[in-house]
């Protein structure tokens, strides 16, 4: 590997690997990158106003729901969240 010399601020000399030549093994191009596992695209929590998208019920309801224990709701920090599970629990035991 070829290193370059350069003067640091303090006058000392500090080697550095030039950019053109260095390039870690696991980045080369015979190195193959391990697969990663696909993550699931759905979410597991939404905020309040993507759950009123996403049922259609109003922000009211939604929260007379949450408070009837009919949707689940995470607490983190400030925010609350909604499991899109309970959201689907709560559509398919009101179908007809």
């Amino acid at each position: 590997m070829e290193r370059s010399r350069r003067i640091g601020q303090n006058g000392a000399h500090e080697n550095h690997l030039t950019k053109a030549k260095f390039m870690p093994r696991a980045l080369s191009k015979t190195a193959t990158m391990p697969e990663t596992p696909q993550l699931p695209l759905e979410p597991l929590t939404v905020r309040i106003p993507v759950a009123v998208q996403l049922t259609g019920i109003g922000r009211s309801k939604l929260y007379e729901l949450i408070a009837a224990g009919e949707v689940d709701v995470v607490k983190i920090g400030a925010s609350t969240l909604i499991t899109v599970a309970s959201l689907r629990r709560l559509i398919q035991k009101s179908r007809r």
